[in-house]
């Protein structure tokens, strides 16, 4: 059976770095716009790859582009979604733009997405991100773990996947209605030990790169799954 791959691109272009938290926020909403897609449902153009994704490991790559390597992307089927900036994006940077494209074969990735880098997506917040509203979904990430930017993006679009898997259609209408909003923060190592027993959706990592195999990396909180 082929592995698929969804890959995620954020855009980075060489003086324009957006912000660590809302880097990891976008990346997690774009991908729960493509699950939500109708094209990625019944018979749509990419049900099938879907399909066949969700039914094996469930792998997501985040890669980075600027420039034409960014131009070249947006002309491949996927979906755009742009943050929201904020305070903490350093040096006035733009609100993040990350695109999310159709799960493929690992030996089928486009070459336009293959030769895009992995590494580099290292983003910082010079202010720490203000408490999360009430009711919005938070995919909290482990404290004692030390990821890259590139691999906490994916760990925390796992997460908003588990997240969604969990939900009743009636949530999953909601959270589209309100165009994903979620938060992503860093749990104390106490809110951590809660959220671990708390029997809510975590991300168990195959450990392939980065962390140990069956590190537990993020931890989705959402309302509806709480009550």
């Amino acid at each position: 059976m082929d592995e698929y791959v969804l890959t995620l691109v954020v855009r980075v272009e060489k003086n324009a770095r957006p912000g660590q938290t809302d880097a990891l926020e976008t990346a997690a909403r774009a991908v729960l716009a493509i699950l939500a897609d109708e094209r990625s449902a019944g018979d749509g153009e990419w049900a099938e790859a879907m399909r066949a994704w969700q039914d094996a490991r469930i792998r997501k790559v985040v890669r980075r582009a600027r420039g034409a390597e960014w131009r070249r992307a947006e002309t491949l089927p996927g979906i755009t979604v742009t943050g929201t900036g904020g305070s903490g994006a350093p040096g006035g940077a733009p609100a993040a733009e990350v695109r999310v494209f159709p799960p493929v074969p690992l030996d089928a990735v486009p070459k336009d997405l293959a030769k895009l880098q992995v590494t580099g997506t290292d983003f910082e917040d010079p202010e720490d991100p203000p408490a999360p509203e009430p009711d919005v979904p938070v995919l909290w990430i482990n404290p004692g773990l030390e990821m890259s930017s590139g691999k906490a993006a994916a760990q925390c679009g796992h997460a908003a996947h588990l997240a969604w898997l969990a939900l009743p259609a009636r949530g999953r209408k909601e959270w589209v209605a309100a165009d994903f909003a979620l938060a992503v923060r860093t749990a104390t190592p106490a809110q951590w030990e809660e959220l671990l027993r708390s029997g809510l959706p975590v991300v168990q990592d195959a450990g392939f790169t980065e962390v140990a195999p069956g590190s537990r990396t993020v931890v989705a909180a959402h309302p509806l799954l709480t009550r």
